[in-house]
């Protein structure tokens, strides 16, 4: 290898697939439902691979058998870590820290798997920031005409990234807010596992979330990044069997325009 010159490993990703999804009516994991006719992690994990992802660990929990048996055509190419508690996003993301004991510097994707409209084009662009700008977190970002229901994004006066707020727990003036969390991150591996020891127990939940990550690490005086990188259309929601008929819907015209 020429002097100077350092090689960048891939990108690796961890996919949070851990949950019940208590709105479905149903007692299959949310993430085994259907979106164009395969469990809508699949969709998920595709994303990943194209963005060029060498390692993707999912995180299983509630009826975990469903989940590995939905991923099973992707046989090696994934690997799995176990939630054993419901404690929330960042003790789901804690749970896959043992798979990276010795893997644990470099660039890394924390997405949920119940989001099959997520573009691998969209991880790309988040990736080449996040490089770019030697970041130590970089967010995507999307606008919305109505951002119920969504973590706010909130900025300084000088529109630099300051936080994510909660909708259940936004001023008034945050909640007219329309920049969101879709829930794509990425993140420097060593700067994640650290933030993630730092996290504390949300007093009403009971629960520990990877939005507190970013802030933490702003704390810390490292460098995060916001990129509005994903189109309305692709946060769509999946909490109701409703929801997933609508994207079931888009998915399978997408599916048709690129035959």
């Amino acid at each position: 290898m020429p002097f100077g010159i350092k090689l960048v490993s891939p990108p690796a990703a961890i996919i949070l697939a851990a949950g019940k999804g208590t709105r479905m009516n149903s007692d299959l994991p949310k993430v085994c439902h259907h979106v164009g006719g395969r469990a809508m992690v699949c969709a998920v994990v595709d994303a990943c691979l194209h963005a060029g992802c060498d390692r993707i660990v999912v995180v299983v929990g509630y009826r975990q058998e469903l989940v590995r048996q939905a991923l099973a055509e992707y046989a090696d190419r994934i690997e799995f870590a176990v939630q054993r508690e419901q404690l929330g996003t960042g003790d789901a993301v804690r749970a896959a820290h043992p798979a990276f004991a010795d893997d644990d510097d470099r660039d890394l994707f924390v997405l949920c798997g119940d989001g099959p409209l997520i573009h691998s084009e969209t991880l790309t662009t988040v990736l080449q920031q996040h490089r770019a700008h030697e970041a130590a977190a970089t967010l995507a970002t999307s606008v919305l005409e109505d951002p119920t229901g969504y973590g706010r994004i909130v900025r300084d006066a000088d529109g630099r990234f300051l936080r994510i707020v909660e909708q259940k727990n936004a001023t008034p003036a945050e909640l007219e807010i329309r920049e969101v969390n879709p829930s794509y991150y990425c993140f420097r591996s060593k700067d994640l596992w650290h933030a993630l020891r730092r996290l504390e127990l949300n007093p009403t939940t009971r629960e520990y979330y990877i939005t507190d990550v970013p802030a933490i690490l702003l704390a810390e005086g490292k460098r995060v990044e916001v990129i509005d990188a994903v189109p309305p259309e692709d946060v769509l929601s999946i909490n109701t069997p409703g929801e997933l008929a609508r994207v079931d819907a888009i998915y399978r015209a997408r599916i048709g325009e690129l035959r």
